[in-house]
């Protein structure tokens, strides 16, 4: 019975000493948490350190965080955004390019070569190029920078076509297409309540504005860009084809508006001989397809010309032999040749084009 009395005083007496450390942790505890009158903490009277949040203090002793009573907070003022600031960044910019070159814009200052060089000395003169004029950020929507080389690295145009307003005097029903085979026409006309209509400016450069706005806003083919009362046309999506690309004017009044693609001046009050009209039929047959807008306008040269259809369908075959083909108006498929009829006949519809 002694032994056995002595063995669980041991063992309660083991036990007990495990406590000691839990008595020595109350102890810490205690003093950690004990008020120092002469500290800065305002729960336990310690040392204070810079806290990670700005403007706030910490602890060192239990980690509270409190309001440093002596923080000045520094309000950097924000200039709001605004014509007159975009105006200074733009003109900032060119003293920039004017001063340096545009290598030191991009970064690039080191182990060009001569032809690197003068490659961004070409995209430097198209990149100030596409910076001229203004912009409307409120009402307008941004053009792209549009670049494209060759393989000599030379830059090339990308334009695709081309209007210009020759006077400003419009006097209703004047419309601008745009058109690609397959991907169906846009209208754009001089009407303030369409959606997608232009309105007359005070100049021709106004409304050369208004139509680019209109364009740029609505077009799935082709972005505008305007140089005075001149605007150009770049195909949005590098899958498309220039060739395929249709521009046609309609003016009924008068001579308001000009479209012009690859040189060639589409107007067809101003065809004078037979070879002007074969020029916009090969220009016409570039893809091998004659659109509806590029029908209408062959058709009206041709009344101008008094060109029968049977010259035409032969000057057709010569360029391009009998694969030329017509896009349907009523379904939009392509059209055979016959030459023996002088027409094209569409399949789908089972009728005459």
């Amino acid at each position: 019975m002694i032994g056995k009395a002595f063995i669980e005083k041991a063992s309660f007496s083991n036990h007990m000493a495990g406590f000691g450390g839990l008595r020595k942790g109350r102890r810490d505890a205690v003093e950690n948490l004990s008020y120092n009158e002469g500290g800065e903490c305002p729960r336990c009277g310690g040392e204070a350190e810079n806290s990670s949040m700005a403007g706030y203090l910490r602890c060192v002793t239990c980690s509270h965080e409190w309001a440093d009573p002596d923080y000045v907070e520094e309000k950097k003022a924000i200039e709001p955004p605004s014509y007159k600031r975009d105006e200074e960044l733009i003109r900032q910019f060119r003293q920039d390019m004017q001063t340096g070159e545009l290598a030191d814009v991009l970064g690039v200052k080191e182990e060009l070569t001569g032809e690197q060089e003068q490659s961004l000395k070409r995209l430097e003169d198209k990149w100030m190029t596409g910076m001229q004029g203004h912009f409307n950020a409120a009402v307008e929507e941004r053009k792209p920078l549009m670049i494209s080389f060759d393989d000599d690295d030379n830059i090339v145009s990308t334009e695709v076509g081309s209007i210009t307003l020759v006077d400003n005097g419009f006097d209703g029903g004047e419309e601008i297409r745009l058109e690609y085979p397959g991907k169906g026409t846009e209208f754009y006309a001089y009407n303030e309540r369409s959606p997608t209509g232009w309105k007359r400016g005070p100049s021709a450069e106004a409304t050369a504005r208004s139509i680019a706005n209109v364009i740029n806003r609505s077009s799935k083919l082709v972005y505008a860009n305007i140089t005075g009362n001149r605007v150009g046309f770049e195909l949005r999506d590098d899958s498309l084809k220039r060739a395929s690309f249709v521009l046609f004017v309609d003016d009924p009044g008068g001579t308001d508006i000009i479209a012009e693609k690859g040189g060639v001046v589409l107007d067809s009050r101003d065809p004078v001989t037979l070879q002007d009209y074969r020029t916009v039929v090969e220009l016409v047959l570039e893809d091998g397809i004659i659109s509806p807008s590029e029908d209408q306008l062959l058709w009206a040269m041709r009344e101008q010309l008094n060109i029968d259809d049977m010259y035409h369908v032969q000057m057709v075959m010569d360029i391009c032999g009998e694969n030329a083909v017509k896009e349907c108006t009523t379904c939009g498929s392509m059209a055979d040749l016959h030459q023996e009829y002088a027409a094209w006949y569409c399949q789908s519809c089972e009728a005459w084009c």
